[in-house]
């Protein structure tokens, strides 16, 4: 078997998972499916990855963000995707700190993950924005700085916030990334 094509897969939405893992393996990828840290650090301990996917907020009490540091520590140059339908620039900073080689929103599909472990490297010509952030854009990624603290416990996080959880989760349903 090509171990340089080995990919683990770390994504606790099964259906999800099932459907990214064939489309890697249709691409001559050797895929690994794990739904936790757990479950990725116990493959981790008989085979070695070339790559990475990682489901930024894993169901229970896995985080994504500690499957990345787990994967960066395992093999420094394993290259990292992280998926995530919350995506905010903290979460993408504490990512890329951690060991991830970018962080992409979902949806994303395997042309775009594929594109990602390709684009390792900055690009000084990327286009800076014409204007300021705007405030409903800083509240947005200020809560979901928070939530990726509060390992997404929104209970917590409106707490952290000020807010009442109520408050906290209409704004979250009224801005949900598809």
């Amino acid at each position: 078997m090509d171990t340089s094509r080995s990919l683990i897969l770390i994504e606790d939405d099964a259906a999800f998972a099932r459907t990214l893992g064939k489309s890697f393996e249709r691409r001559g990828y050797s895929v690994m499916l794990a739904t936790s840290f757990e479950e990725a650090r116990v493959l981790l301990e008989t085979r070695n990855p070339r790559f990475a996917v990682v489901d930024l907020k894993l169901s229970g009490h896995s985080s994504g963000l500690a499957c990345v540091q787990m994967l960066h520590e395992h093999d420094a140059d394993m290259l990292i995707v992280v998926l995530t339908g919350f995506a905010s620039i903290g979460t993408a900073v504490e990512a890329i700190k951690l060991g991830a080689c970018q962080y992409l929103a979902k949806p994303s599909n395997t042309d775009d993950i594929e594109a990602a472990f390709g684009h390792l490297a900055g690009n000084v010509d990327h286009e800076l924005p014409e204007r300021a952030t705007s405030i409903k854009t800083l509240e947005w990624e200020t809560i979901h700085g928070v939530l990726a603290e509060t390992d997404f416990n929104i209970s917590e996080a409106a707490r952290r916030l000020g807010m009442h959880r109520r408050t906290l989760a209409r704004k979250l349903e009224k801005q949900r990334v598809k």
